[in-house]
């Protein structure tokens, strides 16, 4: 089940963007702190920002902001270490926070995707059948995320990579999973173009959304459409922790381009 661990490490990869930069409301001495770590996670010091966010929790413990952005922290830490059972650990108490921002405001999107995410990562360091439930909540909540708000870019990522990789699919793969796993929910390369497109529409500024839209491309027979979407997120800076990562599966793509 490769191809299913591909779409679950890839929205996982995600979980650490698809928190919407919005205030979390919060004043005085709260928010200046929420501040300095926001600072800290957009200069990549997950530790420090994990620390200050946690202190912001303290005084704001039904914050549902504060805590998505602790579940991303927690999240993002499982990349600074190869350990499974620290990177388990790390996504528990990520699954935690996410619970509770979405018990709290349960009518958010980004709290939809991002519970949904945290659950396909754990998934990753689980069994098959684990890993294919998990593709099919990533789907199923990604829809809901656009249902909720139609131009929430990460949801439309993540259901167009979502597309991408379950189309790609063999017909055998497809069988043993419908025999043994109950089978995926039906994927379309189109539909992962269209919702790509969209996410570049919405977020032109950022990176990932251009070159998943290029390994879309690719996979709909559509080379210099492919290449076009690569170089230019390839030109675009780094801001993310999984960004170099990113692009380093665009270039190996666009060698295959010839």
């Amino acid at each position: 089940m490769n191809v299913v661990r591909k779409i679950l490490w890839g929205a996982a990869l995600i979980a650490s963007c698809v928190l919407k930069a919005n205030g979390a409301g919060l004043e005085g001495e709260i928010a200046a702190r929420y501040e300095q770590a926001m600072t800290a996670q957009t200069e990549l010091r997950t530790t420090d920002a994990l620390k200050l966010l946690l202190e912001v929790e303290q005084l704001a413990p039904n914050n549902a902001k504060v805590l998505q952005k602790i579940a991303r922290q927690y999240s993002d830490s499982t990349i600074e270490t190869q350990d499974e059972a620290r990177q388990s650990l790390l996504l528990e108490r990520a699954l935690d926070y996410s619970e509770r921002a979405t018990e709290i405001d349960p009518t958010d999107p980004v709290n939809v995707l991002s519970l949904a995410v945290v659950k396909g990562k754990i998934a990753t360091l689980e069994g098959n059948k684990a890993k294919v439930e998990a593709a099919r909540i990533i789907k199923a909540d990604a829809r809901r995320a656009i249902e909720l708000d139609p131009e929430y870019a990460w949801a439309h990522h993540v259901l167009g990579r979502w597309h991408r990789e379950v189309d790609g699919l063999g017909s055998i793969a497809r069988f043993f999973t419908k025999i043994l796993y109950g089978g995926l929910p039906e994927a379309s390369i189109d539909e992962a173009v269209f919702h790509l497109e969209k996410a570049t529409e919405l977020e032109p500024e950022n990176l990932n959304h251009f070159l998943e839209l290029g390994f879309a491309y690719q996979a709909a027979g559509e080379p210099v459409k492919a290449r076009s979407n690569f170089e230019r997120g390839l030109r675009m800076p780094n801001k993310e922790k999984h960004d170099q990562d990113s692009k380093r599966r665009a270039r190996r793509a666009m060698e295959q381009l010839g």
